[in-house]
């Protein structure tokens, strides 16, 4: 037997745009509609959208899953995501494509997916174990487990509509992740709780998925989460995917259709700060691929439209995952230019030589006034660095994935020691 346990092949999903007129979905409605309006209803004719009125969430999307495999979807908002949890969980049709499912799926699509408002929080555990297929006998064995991983009891014959979100999306997501189903699909809820429930989700997600042998797929925005759970990922665009690939190629894809800068209209104004240019160079050219043995120069053209004080401008330096390696702020290393008068500035930095190990980076221009505001230049304004290695590092090497953050060369003194015999 195949240990494929989710087989989508050409999958397709089209919504229309706005209002459209549709066909009576009972004899009665069409009798009501005929006799308040004969003559509308007696010419009318159900008319094709336009192109235009059409929108394809999912297009042409293919790929398995394999039995036991934990498996990112990520992408930016409006992907098609949601769109294809939902037709994976049967809550809604694709318009063309084949999904094959084996096996029973749990979800945790939206907080309180299944959930009845007016009923307790016990009464919600055994409605969600019978929408998923399972018998009294087997939530009552696993009742226990989920109230303890929800750690709800004191609320438990409550009804959750007087619930917080939070303890919502803990209930939901422990009747979820306990219940006898084979494949777990879990959307971004968990972002609602809390940081240690959150880290309490990912560590079960990771124990159903090696212990038990369940399928999770998984959807997040959190890249660091992707990351440490996942084997391998799922990257959508415009609702369509090349399918399964490395959660290293995943994220890096990820990133760079976040980076906006490169469709970026200057100036581009905060309140009191104008970012008239943000220029990543290298011996004189703007560049997004580097050597990583030279310097890369960096230039911010910026204007202050009023006096500031505790004033800063500078770089934030980003793994591909997200994770800062370092920060540099003009006022980090000068106080005189912590505050600037009203006018127009241009600065010039420097990240030094043989400084970056081989790979993709993501460089962020950052503007704030300290323990006052932030300007949030760092979404609109970015980059991204792809660094080849330097011309001088051994060659041999260059086939090896890199380790660490930065590179370094210790200048490494070799003597051969003579040894009396």
């Amino acid at each position: 037997m195949s240990d494929t346990v989710i087989s989508v092949e050409n999958l397709s999903k089209r919504y229309f745009i706005g209002a459209k007129e549709e066909l009576p979905k009972t004899t009665g409605e069409a009798i009501r509609n005929i006799v308040s309006a004969p003559f509308k209803y007696l010419h009318s004719k159900v008319r094709e959208p336009n192109p235009e009125e059409t929108f394809w969430a999912l297009k042409d999307v293919s790929f398995e899953v394999k039995q036991g495999e934990v498996v990112g979807l990520i992408g930016r908002n409006g992907a098609g995501k949601s769109t294809l949890l939902k037709i994976l969980s049967r809550i809604t049709k694709p318009s063309s494509g084949c999904v094959k499912i084996r096996g029973r799926v749990g979800s945790l699509l939206e907080v309180g997916t299944g959930f009845h408002p007016e009923l307790t929080g016990r009464e919600n555990i055994y409605l969600n174990g019978t929408i998923l297929g399972m018998t009294k006998r087997e939530i009552d064995k696993k009742f226990d487990e989920i109230v303890d991983f929800a750690e709800v009891e004191k609320f438990l014959d409550t009804p959750v509509k007087r619930y917080s979100s939070g303890m919502y999306v803990r209930l939901a997501f422990a009747v979820a992740a306990h219940m006898e189903t084979e494949i777990l699909v879990v959307d971004e809820v968990l972002a609602v709780g809390d940081i240690q429930f959150q880290k309490k989700c990912l560590g079960k997600m990771g124990d159903v998925a090696t212990k038990e042998g369940k399928t999770v797929l998984f959807v997040s925005h959190n890249m660091t989460a992707i990351e440490n759970l996942c084997q391998v990922c799922i990257f959508l665009h415009n609702g369509k995917t090349v399918g399964k690939q490395s959660i290293e190629s995943a994220i890096s894809k990820y990133h760079l259709q976040h980076q906006s800068s490169y469709n970026l209209q200057f100036p581009v104004c905060k309140d009191e700060v104008i970012i008239h240019d943000f220029k990543v160079l290298q011996n004189g050219y703007i560049v997004n691929e580097c050597d990583g043995g030279k310097p890369i120069d960096i230039e911010i053209d910026f204007e202050l439209t009023q006096n500031l004080t505790v004033f800063r401008i500078g770089i934030f330096l980003k793994t591909i995952l997200g994770n800062i390696i370092f920060r540099a702020l003009i006022a980090d290393w000068n106080e005189k230019v912590e505050t600037l008068n009203k006018g127009r500035y241009k600065c010039q930095g420097k990240i030094p030589q043989k400084f970056f190990v081989t790979g993709d980076y993501i460089l962020e221009l950052h503007s704030s006034r300290y323990g006052i505001k932030d300007y949030c230049f760092e979404e609109l304004i970015n980059t991204h660095l792809a660094i080849k290695a330097p011309i001088n590092f051994n060659p041999c090497h260059l086939g090896e994935r890199s380790f660490g953050l930065v590179l370094a060369n210790c200048q490494w003194l070799l003597q051969k020691v003579e040894i009396d015999d």
